[in-house]
């Protein structure tokens, strides 16, 4: 006999799209949620209450892990990092923003690969080095760079970080999506090593990092192109 099952406590999951669409406090959304999923779960309040207050304990030294990075970062950008960044690159002649972005990539796979997935990332890599220095070697070439080409070089060196961390991390046997397939396949009936998992990785993470290097190279292309061909976009980075 079937047994009904609650759907009621999904609207939690409502709650949480709602805030966030309304720009309302995260932490004020989260713990509305968290009352609404209760209640709508039966549960009593003084059971919400104590289990958001176990969470919080089991948790409490999580924000300063990672507010500790950020704030150092921000005092590093306010003394100037961005700017250090930018004039050091500018010193190398040949370098370029996608010829930057093809050895990020590398190294990014390479780290992640071993599973050294904290030495990159958007807050303390992307923002206060990569993006300045692909910046910096592009103004070195072409002067101050328009605005829609400067944002869309910028949501390459996202992208780049993206790509480098995603498939390089598949390739290590200790990942925890690895471990997924390799239950998912065990309870199919299918005995797969993690190791052999992890390493049939390693031909997706190489055509992920020939194809967006190739991308990357298009850019540096088509940069030069649009700022050196185009009359009107030259005059925009002048």
């Amino acid at each position: 006999m079937q047994t009904a099952i609650n759907l009621w406590p999904l609207l939690g999951v409502l709650v949480i799209v709602i805030g966030f669409v309304l720009r309302f406090n995260p932490m004020l959304v989260v713990a509305l949620a968290a009352v609404v999923t209760g209640f709508a779960a039966s549960m009593p309040l003084d059971t919400i209450l104590a289990t958001i207050g176990n969470g919080f304990i089991k948790t409490r030294t999580l924000p300063l892990i990672i507010l500790l990075p950020l704030a150092v970062i921000g005092l590093l950008e306010r003394h100037g990092l961005r700017l250090h960044a930018q004039s050091w690159i500018a010193r190398f002649q040949s370098a370029t923003a996608g010829r930057l972005l093809i050895a990020y990539l590398f190294v990014r796979e390479i780290t992640a690969a071993v599973g050294l997935t904290s030495l990159g990332g958007h807050p303390q890599m992307v923002r206060p080095l990569l993006a300045p220095m692909a910046e910096g070697a592009a103004e070195a070439r072409f002067g101050k760079l328009p605005e829609a080409v400067r944002f869309r070089l910028l949501a390459l060196c996202a992208a780049t970080d993206n790509v480098g961390l995603f498939f390089g991390e598949d390739i290590f046997v200790a990942f925890g999506a690895i471990a997924l397939m390799h239950t998912f396949l065990l309870g199919s009936g299918i005995d797969v090593d993690p190791m052999h998992i992890a390493f049939w990785g390693i031909p997706t993470a190489i055509c992920a990092f020939v194809i967006h290097a190739i991308r990357l190279h298009r850019f540096d292309r088509l940069l030069g192109r649009e700022l050196q061909a185009n009359p009107a976009v030259k005059e925009l980075a002048q």
